[in-house]
């Protein structure tokens, strides 16, 4: 009786526990058979061999004949019979898996980023690629520099290339190829029990790490500070610059918590030298001072190192309608009389003494 030929198909069916067939996008597990200039071939056991090709020998460089690696399969027949994996993909699909896995514990992970652009640093985390937008920096790394110095925010962000950061993953989307990471997650915990220590009039130190036009911008433990132009010197300001410098430590007052920032003072830690610098005068006194501002209500006036006063434009002698443009000039040195002393305002007010004579330029 003649015997019926049986195809491999059947004979694979007929297996004990059956031999599962490959499918484009499988996860397969095998052993490293052999190591080639071009390819890998790995096997697969009874699913035959896998063949890894040359545009991923750089990712295989340190495996051994013998090494067990999971690939992704991505066509299930080569001519040659092999089964073409990579073993680059189902690193990435791992990494997926741990990516979302981390979001969705909350967990805070370390990263490394590999390079730096205006926007932020880019980072790869289980061989998923992803991005640190510069807003979700801590206020020890925040780049704070001048609106127009992108040069500087680029250098800054690229000092961070190579760094270790602890981060939390703000965001993920496989289908989108979209992964977002936050270092301001990863320590908001610890920023809310350094808030709850922290007072108003408390003096602390802190590092800075951005001097900008209107003012300074403090690293305290972590948290985030500005010193206002205001609040730098009893003296007026022109250029924060010329106060401080980015990775210096100093002292400020604590003057305002606000929920994710500190106000703070550093010439409040100072005796503030207007009020030992007014006592020298009183109503009725003539003094002699250098004009230092003109404005369409009046002029400001030096009268002494450490006291600005105003002479408004009703005390000039010829009603509102008088421009100080017209009586004064900028450093002109001129002769007033004091009208009023307000302490608490910080306020002396002058009359233009029309009967003196322009005192000589100093």
């Amino acid at each position: 009786m003649a015997t019926k030929a049986v195809t491999m198909d059947e004979l694979l069916a007929t297996e004990g526990d059956g031999v599962k067939q490959l499918a484009q996008g499988d996860a397969v597990v095998g052993n490293v058979l052999s190591i080639r200039k071009h390819e890998v071939l790995v096997d697969l056991g009874a699913q035959g061999i896998g063949l890894v090709p040359r545009r991923e020998v750089g990712f295989y460089r340190t495996l051994n004949i013998g090494d067990e690696v999971m690939a992704s399969v991505v066509d299930t027949e080569l001519e040659n019979g092999y089964s073409l994996l990579s073993l680059r993909k189902a690193a990435k699909d791992r990494g997926w898996d741990e990516v979302i896995a981390k979001m969705e514990s909350g967990e805070i992970i370390e990263i490394s980023p590999y390079d730096a652009n205006r926007g932020g640093l880019l980072v790869e985390y289980e061989g998923v690629r992803g991005f640190l937008p510069v807003s979700q920096l801590s206020a020890e790394h925040y780049p704070r520099v001048g609106s127009s110095d992108k040069d500087e925010i680029l250098q800054r962000l690229s000092s961070l290339i190579g760094k270790k950061l602890e981060v939390r993953i703000l965001d993920c989307d496989r289908r989108a190829n979209k992964l977002i990471f936050s270092e301001k997650e990863a320590i908001k915990d610890g920023l809310t029990e350094r808030f709850e220590k922290l007072t108003i009039g408390d003096t602390i130190k802190g590092v800075v790490t951005g001097v900008v036009d209107y003012g300074i911008f403090v690293n305290v433990d972590g948290i985030e500070g500005l010193v206002h132009i205001s609040e730098i010197s009893w003296e007026r300001v022109n250029n924060p610059s010329d106060y401080v410098k980015v990775g210096e430590t100093i002292d400020a007052k604590i003057i305002a918590i606000d929920k994710d920032r500190l106000s703070l003072s550093i010439k409040q830690l100072s005796e503030d030298p207007w009020m030992t610098g007014v006592d020298r005068f009183k109503p009725g006194d003539k003094v002699e001072g250098t004009i230092t501002r003109i404005t369409p209500f009046g002029a400001f006036v030096q009268i002494s190192p450490a006291v600005e006063a105003l002479v408004h434009v009703s005390e000039l002698g010829g009603g509102d309608d008088v421009d100080p443009e017209k009586v004064f000039t900028l450093n002109e040195r001129k002769e007033f009389v004091v009208l009023a002393i307000e302490k608490e305002s910080r306020k002396i007010s002058l009359s233009l003494n029309k009967k003196a004579k322009t005192a000589k330029n100093s």
